[in-house]
């Protein structure tokens, strides 16, 4: 008698759930094909007052079965989470998306109000997106709190529905005065991809409300990663970020790093299997210095992070009282390196908050790349002399009165292309009073990379000798980055990331050639950091940068030495 009313009791359970005014089928197996197969269910739903949640997980459920379940959720106006993840095993694709317009079209002709849509590991493609997308732009999704997909191969055609789905609730919902604030996004192995990323990044930036962002193992690379970047800096409430299996490279993981400063409230960052690299890691190590006071794990295992960036992580953890974890598995530190890494977090008291070193993958084998681009420098700088020397020849030849062999012609006006392709101080002073504004119409300023190369072209001709070429040089460049940061559209860091890129300080996964440093390009930096157009959030990079070794800035020794000096100042009068 007793097992019998144990047995009811696990069976009541079992249907009901353990929260009040849900009912649960989770984990039943069951093979729900047509209306007959769903009978009892059926009316277990229609009985059941007040319901709130219905749990379908684990079941595998066909169009006829899903339209008859719809029936009876057509009346359950208080109806708020759906738990409809992996409920479509052995289904054909093309019959998940009529199975998910049935129930959203019940769920919006009840009144519903959900909070929770969870249809992970379902299988369903874009074309799954696509049967939901008339319920997300519902007043049913208004108050939607939590947006589970993780596992649904929506590919990059299904991102941009969903997120087209989600920018047009918002604004929907906006216009009635409770805008959509969604709390919770997990998306995780949905190849999303770049053009996927961004899509999304766009409907992120608009709510402004995220808590949790999972978005692993969608082969995302630094584009996408950077508008993802741009996004969270408007969601200041972001708690986690779980960016695990991506590819940020060292230009995602700077755009993110600047993202990292504006997220206070931030406990757990996953950015593991990210490629980060060195330089990266030492972004990342600045962001968490100088902010996250309660961040609670960091995971940068597996992206190719060396010692000494290995070393500047663990420092920028020492006063993290509410540190639970720090995950830097899998790297590229070396024996030393680790027996350092330790050392360190243990001279902190915090040896027993670093995870495991046991999937080290020791230090990195030397490669012939630097060789190699230091000959196309090299070959540059051959080529760029040649023609430098050339137009020498001829303007020497016009001076002496020797006659050219093409006829004599009015003077040409000023050339803002030609100081571009092939700058010098005689050109950019030719150019005239206005030659700032020729420049700055000349370049799109708009784009990041392009305006960092205009700059190191016009900051090359710099003399601190001579004070008209040195103020033209001064003026040019101010006109120039101060319209840039002015541009909605312009993104700082993808401008400071170029600009590292050419100097040579980090490498670049674009193959762009870095250019021959010259004193003048650290002299004109070293004036723009100190202007009120320059965000002060970029300084630190800079210097972490500027800090260490490198080939590239060995001969400019004063320059550079100047320059830290002027960043370390106005980073602490900032």
């Amino acid at each position: 008698m007793a097992t019998d009313i144990v047995a009811q009791l696990a069976d009541s359970l079992a249907k009901t759930g353990v929260q009040e005014g849900e009912l649960s089928y989770k984990g039943q197996g069951r093979k729900l094909d047509d209306a007959k197969s769903v009978e009892e269910m059926v009316k277990e739903i229609q009985d059941f007052t007040g319901l709130q949640a219905l749990r379908l997980e684990g079941n595998t459920i066909g169009v006829e079965a899903a339209q008859a379940i719809a029936k009876a959720l057509e009346t359950k106006s208080e109806f708020k989470c759906c738990y409809w993840s992996d409920m479509f095993t052995g289904r054909l694709r093309s019959e998940i998306p009529p199975a998910l317009n049935s129930l959203g079209d019940a769920l919006m002709l009840a009144g519903a109000r959900l909070t929770v849509l969870d249809l992970s590991d379902n299988a369903f493609g874009p074309d799954g997106v696509k049967g939901i997308e008339n319920l997300l732009k519902s007043t049913a999704c208004y108050t939607l709190q939590e947006l589970r997909l993780n596992n649904c191969g929506m590919g990059i055609g299904g991102g941009k529905i969903l997120a087209a789905s989600l920018i047009q609730c918002h604004k929907s919902s906006s216009a009635e005065g409770t805008p959509l604030s969604l709390k919770v996004f997990v998306a995780g192995r949905n190849r999303l991809e770049n053009d996927g990323a961004t899509a999304l990044a766009q409907a992120f930036q608009l709510m402004g409300s995220l808590e949790e962002v999972h978005m692993p193992q969608n082969g995302i690379n630094h584009p996408g990663v950077t508008a993802l970047a741009t996004a969270m800096q408007h969601n200041t409430g972001l708690r986690i970020l779980n960016l695990n299996d991506n590819t940020f490279t060292e230009k995602g993981a700077i755009a993110m790093a600047q993202a990292l400063k504006h997220l206070r409230s931030i406990q757990v960052i996953n950015f593991g299997d990210c490629l980060v690299r060195p330089a990266g890691a030492i972004a990342i190590s600045e962001s968490v210095s100088e902010g996250l006071p309660i961040l609670k794990e960091l995971n940068l295992s597996f992206g190719e992070i060396t010692e000494e960036a290995a070393l500047a992580v663990a420092h920028a953890v020492k006063d993290k009282d509410q540190l639970e974890k720090l995950d830097l598995n899998g790297n590229c530190l070396g024996e030393d390196g680790c027996k350092a890494l330790k050392d360190s977090m243990e001279g902190m008291n915090m040896g027993e908050l670093l995870g495991s070193l046991s999937d080290d993958e020791g230090e990195p084998e030397d490669d012939d790349e630097d060789e190699d681009e230091d000959e196309e420098e090299d070959e540059e700088e051959v080529d760029e002399e040649e023609i430098e020397e050339e137009e020498e020849e001829e303007e020497e030849e016009e001076s002496n009165g020797i006659k050219l062999s093409t006829p004599q012609s009015a003077p040409r006006p000023p050339d803002v292309s030609s100081f571009l392709s092939f700058p010098s101080p005689d050109k950019l002073l030719k150019l005239g009073a206005k030659r700032a504004s020729l420049i700055e119409q000349q370049v799109d300023v708009s784009d990041a990379a392009k305006t960092a190369e205009a700059f190191l072209k016009i900051a090359s001709v710099y003399k601190e000798e001579n004070n008209d070429v040195k103020n033209a040089v001064l003026d040019s460049i101010d006109a120039l980055l101060r319209k840039a940061f002015a541009t909605p559209s312009f993104q700082g860091y993808n401008f400071v990331s170029s600009l590292l890129v050419l100097l040579g300080l980090i490498k670049s996964e674009d193959k762009v050639k870095p250019v021959l440093v010259v004193p003048g390009h650290l002299h004109a930096l070293e004036h723009v950091v100190r202007q009120d157009y320059f965000p002060k959030e970029n300084v630190a990079v800079l210097q972490a940068f500027m800090s260490r070794n490198n080939k590239a800035l060995e001969s400019c020794g004063n320059a550079r030495n100047s320059l830290q000096s002027t960043l370390q100042r106005v980073r602490s009068e900032g």
